[in-house]
């Protein structure tokens, strides 16, 4: 499975005719190719390139006389074999920024519904377009309503737009991204699972809380965030977690679905930590009379301090503790 897109930098010295020898041909010979003026003008100082292949797969090469770079959902030509990956915040911003307006272009034609949100088109595009992963991402938005139940793709994304406009994720957003995945087939149950860290994320950020994604703690496990209060008091640790819905798991009841998963994290994860750690349970795969069984019994889930909550798209949330939960969670929460 190829992993998110990333730029290839070489150091080679590059011309009109390596480029064509090195590059294109292999792939034309391979997949059959063409070399179409780029849509966008490239970065002051560099000559652009832009390779498309009859399978779908797409090229984007820039060089100057010091440096070159190459982003591609293709197979990398041998000539590039031996070069570093980079994100797109790693390499000069004039160079992601061409390639980046290449793709959301692609995008605005191929897939013009996702496009029109466009923080969260940027935010994903290293997945979007990956090589194994771009058919399958663009489904789960599309089909799956990004994982919520009985909503339309469109209130999920304007949900998770509405977010990522913040910008509290993108000095993380390679490493958020990418934990979409890039699978060639749709996971629901994994990839809902993905977007629930971006549903805490907002829940936290909603309540006034800087976050940190992947916090590495002694134990050698990572938990997923840090909640820094801006006015410099504690700092607790979160990690989240997601029941999977009685109709689409073993256990038979809502509030069975919530104990089994919550199990599963404490006596993992959360249990070699050592305690410490909020547990956020987010129900918001459940449909309303799924999550009203559980939050009319408000079951406990094997650990403290634990939020149980279910988010809409529309923006209401409804929740409630276990424990003395260390964050102060007001704002962003109706508690029930």
């Amino acid at each position: 499975m190829a992993s998110p897109l990333r730029f290839r930098r070489s150091t080679e010295r590059w011309t009109d005719e390596k480029v064509e020898r090195d590059l294109y041909a292999p792939l034309d010979e391979k997949f059959g190719a063409e070399m179409p003026t780029p849509h966008y003008a490239g970065p002051s100082g560099y000559e652009t390139r832009r390779i498309e292949m009859d399978n779908g797969d797409l090229a984007l090469f820039c060089w100057n006389d010091d440096e070159a770079f190459w982003l591609g959902n293709t197979e990398t030509p041998s000539a590039l074999w031996r070069t570093e990956k980079y994100t797109f915040e790693e390499i000069p911003y004039p160079v992601a920024r061409w390639a980046q307006r290449e793709l959301l272009g692609d995008l605005r034609t191929e897939d013009p519904w996702l496009a029109d949100y466009d923080h969260l088109s940027w935010f994903f595009l290293p997945v979007l377009f990956s090589k194994d992963g771009r058919q399958s991402s663009r489904a789960f938005f599309r089909d799956h309503a990004a994982g919520f139940p009985d909503a339309t793709r469109d209130d999920a994304l304007a949900f998770y737009e509405e977010f990522l406009t913040t910008g509290a994720l993108d000095d993380h957003r390679y490493e958020m991204a990418s934990k979409l995945g890039t699978s060639p087939q749709v996971d629901p149950v994994r990839m809902a699972s993905a977007m629930s860290e971006f549903t805490a994320a907002k829940l936290l950020t909603d309540a006034g809380y800087d976050v940190t994604p992947e916090i590495e703690v002694t134990t050698g496990h990572s938990l997923d965030f840090r909640a820094e209060s801006p006015d410099g008091g504690e700092s607790p640790l979160v990690e989240v977690t997601r029941p999977r819905p009685p109709t689409r798991r073993h256990a038979d009841t809502p509030v069975a679905a919530v104990r089994e998963t919550a199990e599963t994290k404490t006596s993992g994860q959360l249990q070699k930590h050592g305690g410490g750690a909020v547990l956020f349970v987010d129900c918001s795969g459940f449909r309303d009379d799924e999550w009203n069984a559980v939050r009319g019994e408000q079951p406990g889930v094997r650990h403290r301090p634990a939020v149980v909550f279910r988010a809409r798209p529309s923006g209401e949330v409804e929740a409630y503790r276990k424990g003395s939960v260390p964050l102060d969670l007001d704002g962003a929460v109706e508690w029930v």
